[in-house]
Parts: C-alpha cells; structure tokens; sequence
C-alpha cells in the first residue's frame, strides 16, 4: 500500500480493486451515501469521511492519523481481496458473483452500532433502514460538524439510548424494533461487553448475542461479520435463502472456508442486484 499525502486528502494506492459504490451499497453499512460532489459519504466512529476513485487511486477526505486509526481498518484495505476472489471464482456460478461485485470490501464496523441498525434492519429495506438511522442519530447522537449544509451526528452511544423510553424512540418510527434496541442498549450499558465476544470462538460469540432480545441468528451473524470481524460467520436471509437455489447442492462451502463471510457479500450483492436489472437495489 502506497499512502500520498495530497491538499486536504489522502491518496490510496497498491490496494487492488476497490469500489464504494459495492462496498457501500451491499447492505452492510447503513450511514454512507452518494455525495452529492462525487463518491460517497459518511460517519464512522464518530468521523466524517468522503472517499472516491480517480486515476486508479482511491482518495480519502481525512487526514493521515485518522486514516491509520480508523479508516484503514474500517475499510479493510490490508487484507488481499484478489487472493479470496481467485480461491471463491473456482466455481463457475461463485466467480459470477464476484467478478460483479469485484471491490466491495467487508467494512470493520464499530460492534454497538452494528447490532443496533441491524436490530432496526429487521423486516425492512435499506432506504427505510438509513432513514431511522439518521433519525436515531439526529435526535440522541453528539454533533460532529456539518457536510454540503447538512448537520453530521456521531452514533448514540449505549447509555444514552439506555436512558430512554419507548415513547422518546417515536420519531424513529421504528415499531417493535424499538424495544429490542433499548433493550440491548440496557444490557450493553450493564456490563454485556461485546469487544469481549473477539476472543470467542464464533458459535460460541453467537450464542451470547443471541441472548439479546430481539437478536436471531440473522441479525447475530451480521454483528459477528460486520462488527466483530469474524469473517467465518455466514448471514442469511432471504435473498441468501434464494441464492442457494442458483447451485444444485446448495452453496459451494467448500470454497468458502475461514472468508465465508466475503463470499456471502459477493453472493449476496449480486443476487439482489439481478432482482433490480443489473443495478444494486436501494
């Protein structure tokens, strides 16, 4: 990896392939967006990051310390992704998937707030998901500044969701997800340490999340791979549900081994973006 210090940005290089619009778009982050200046858009951990690609380098609006502490990490920019994709496109309906989704990168979010949107993330679509997570934000998250006019908020940590009622979650219009969100923000703020779950092994991370109420094992293996970095979880949902039928035996797990989760994504972005023409379904 090449890093070029640039007037108020960072240019990546030597990183292979990678592409917002899949790593973004792909279900798996809920807070980024297509600026309206190009790229995308967001809030992690409580910073603000434009990144876009030109001229075969990828550029981050943010300074060098921020990229080391944060956003190399966030985005997974050290592990080889070309390595994973030529193992998985050794099946033929698999290298498909990839060669479609080919940048998208498994994002290294922050844990809380990954169970938390994919508490909300139950029975709903992604505008509707960024839409009561951006309210959620807005209304109990610290403000961070503002991009293009719009005001910026970092997620609400645990113990400010804790200290609220169901009714102060009405604007959200997050229904009966919103008693499963206080409740985990309750139990997190008395002591459920999920940085702890790291040093689990994943069946056993994935027990103790599904303690939670309202955390199946959907919404569990989403928090193992998108949260917690384990990237032997394996989410499924509907649209993974359909995709098994595009092999005769089911997935080609045999490939998959301790990255089942990348090949999830790759599976993933593309099945539900056939659905749509070709194009990521928003």
């Amino acid at each position: 990896m090449v890093v070029i210090e640039r007037r108020q940005c960072l240019e990546i290089r030597d990183i292979g392939v990678f592409s917002p619009e899949h790593t973004f778009e792909c279900g798996q982050c809920f807070r980024f967006v297509p600026s309206p200046v190009g790229g995308y858009a967001g809030v992690a951990f409580g910073r603000f990051l434009r990144l876009w690609c030109e001229r075969d380098g990828l550029f981050l609006q943010t300074n060098r310390s921020d990229f080391e502490q944060i956003w190399r990490p966030f985005l997974d920019l050290d592990r080889d992704y070309g390595a994973i994709e030529r193992v998985l496109s050794g099946d033929t309906q698999l290298k498909q998937a990839v060669d479609f989704g080919r940048g998208l990168r498994v994002l290294a979010q922050d844990p809380w707030e990954t169970l938390c949107t994919f508490i909300l993330s139950q029975c709903c679509n992604i505008p509707r998901i960024r839409a009561m997570t951006e309210t959620l934000c807005r209304l109990f998250g610290v403000p961070i500044g503002e991009y293009e006019g719009t005001p910026l908020y970092a997620f609400p940590d645990p113990q400010r969701l804790a200290a609220c009622l169901e009714p102060d979650l009405a604007p959200v219009r997050a229904g009966y997800r919103a008693r499963y969100v206080l409740s985990a923000a309750r139990r997190i703020s008395s002591g459920f340490d999920l940085n702890a779950l790291r040093g689990l092994p994943t069946d056993q991370a994935r027990g103790q999340l599904m303690q939670l109420e309202g955390v199946g094992r959907k919404v569990a293996d989403c928090v193992l791979l998108f949260g917690l970095q384990k990237l032997d979880a394996f989410p499924v949902d509907t649209w993974m549900k359909k995709a098994s039928n595009l092999w005769d035996s089911g997935f080609p797990v045999h490939l998959f081994g301790e990255t089942a989760g990348i090949a999830q994504q790759y599976i993933f972005y593309y099945v539900r973006s056939q659905k749509s023409g070709g194009k990521a379904q928003k």
